[in-house]
């Protein structure tokens, strides 16, 4: 989830080296695809993004991960507020859990931004709690991004295809719904499939 976090700029920093060493030593570019796509197909229409696993490998390596297992099929996007984001990937359509393993390292020092059109991952205020939930920004949120007193969110893909659905979704009816008090949308907007696919320009 979405919420502001105190400095961490230590823990920033070591990332960041440590970040730097892996590249140098080549650390998981050759598992990880540079640009895979996937699409989301939902109840307001079909979503395709292409993700960076160049800059952001380690979250772009356990997103199509859980992309290959079939997780986020049947989870819904819980939490909508226009002109900000659209969140999805923790939830069910009775607005249970969905149970995620291991939680990612930050990967928001990358050089990515939190533009409108990018996919980020959500996390608490602890900035490696990341594992699932993503969220897809539907305006420019620079807020989100880091900066040398605190931690931002990761960005790893942008949409390429069905912006259009996105912002739709933005603008859906909200309310209450289990157990949050608001921004959960009245008529459930579910992820029917998520695959990787073969994007033809």
């Amino acid at each position: 989830m979405i919420r502001s976090e105190g400095p961490d700029c230590m823990h920033r920093t070591l990332y960041l080296l440590f970040l730097s060493l892996a590249w140098g030593s080549g650390l998981g570019q050759d598992r990880v695809p540079a640009h895979p796509h996937i699409q989301f197909e939902t109840t307001e229409g079909k979503i395709v993004l292409e993700l960076d696993g160049r800059r952001a490998p380690v979250t772009v390596g356990k997103f199509l991960q859980l992309i290959d297992s079939g997780y986020f099929d049947g989870t819904v996007f819980h939490r909508v507020i226009p002109g900000f984001m659209i969140q999805g990937g923790g939830y069910q359509r009775d607005l249970k859990p969905v149970e995620a393993d291991a939680s990612l390292i930050n990967e928001s020092g990358n050089g990515l931004t939190n533009m409108r059109g990018t996919i980020a991952m959500a996390r608490l205020s602890d900035p490696h709690t990341a594992n699932a939930q993503f969220f897809i920004n539907v305006a420019d949120n620079r807020a989100l991004d880091p900066s040398p007193e605190r931690w931002g969110y990761a960005v790893f893909g942008y949409v390429i295809e069905g912006m259009d659905v996105v912002d739709a979704i933005s603008q859906v009816r909200t309310g209450p719904g289990g157990s949050f008090s608001q921004d959960v949308p009245v008529a459930p907007v579910i992820v029917s499939k998520a695959s990787r696919v073969v994007y033809d320009d």
